[in-house]
């Protein structure tokens, strides 16, 4: 069995799980299907764990501690790893966004990345004082191939008043950006809401976060200075499914939202 491209056990918390789970599997001479049976999935979501495609969940963590008597060594593990952080975080998030079957995102400060224009992109890592904003600008518009791509991912995207409102860059820039906005609505797999400023308090406020589905399983990535988080525990995504509901239930329909970001080109131009 190959590990994953980058799998290192002894700077990866999240690989040294998957590391020891599959000694331990092979000295007790267990097979996958074995295993499977003890969390109730089956071998292959073992084998993607054990190769560091995908994290060992703390609910299953929990049942393999149960079978081995490991005194709770796994589940340990697994809550420690989600309190840490990790630095290929991102770049998994990313090629798990461009494998997307569907993607929700909640954008509360900047243009979602697969909306953004290249100078707008540019304009915003300059702001944040970012290096390499030339090179990080054209890697973002790269990243919006999955956009086009057959059969594209079904996209549901909601952003804040303020994203269309507050400017990034120059005049020009925004009217470019809100342009851009305005026209991918006319594609059929991509929805584009606003939550309006006279919403006030709601459950978005805590940030932003983007929930990819592939193969009818989430992972939700949340967005943070320094670096964000990755979230693959079904009992944590299915929580932000909820948050985006509830978002979603104080956005404004796809008409008005559209009249809104009109509105804001109209004042940009």
């Amino acid at each position: 069995m190959r590990y994953r491209a980058g799998f290192d056990p002894d700077k990866n918390l999240w690989d040294l799980i998957a590391f020891d789970l599959r000694r331990q599997r092979q000295e007790r001479d267990i097979s996958l299907n074995v295993v499977g049976d003890i969390i109730g999935r089956d071998r292959s979501l073992v084998a993607y764990v054990e190769n560091g495609t995908t994290k060992l969940q703390e609910k299953h963590a929990v049942k393999i501690d149960d079978a081995w008597r490991t005194g709770g060594l796994y589940g340990r593990l697994v809550r420690f790893a989600k309190r840490g952080h990790d630095v290929s975080w991102y770049s998994t998030h990313l090629e798990l966004e461009a494998d997307a079957d569907e993607l929700r995102s909640w954008d509360l400060g900047w243009m979602p990345g697969l909306f953004q224009t290249e100078s707008y992109a540019r304009a915003m890592f300059d702001a944040a004082g970012a290096e390499g904003a030339e090179a990080g600008a054209k890697a973002r518009v790269e990243r919006q191939q999955c956009l086009h791509r057959t059969p594209p991912p079904r996209v549901w995207a909601i952003i804040d008043e303020r994203v269309i409102t507050q400017p990034v860059g120059s005049t020009a820039i925004m009217r470019d950006q809100l342009a851009h906005l305005i026209k991918l609505p006319e594609r059929a797999h991509i929805s584009v809401r606003v939550v309006p400023q006279s919403v006030g308090a709601h459950a978005g406020r805590d940030g932003s976060f983007k929930i990819m589905t592939a193969g009818g399983a989430d992972v939700v990535y949340t967005y943070a200075p320094g670096g964000g988080r990755l979230i693959q525990d079904a009992t944590e995504t299915n929580r932000y499914r909820v948050w985006f509901d509830l978002i979603g239930d104080v956005a404004l329909p796809k008409d008005a939202s559209f009249n809104l970001i009109v509105q804001a080109l109209e004042r940009f131009s």
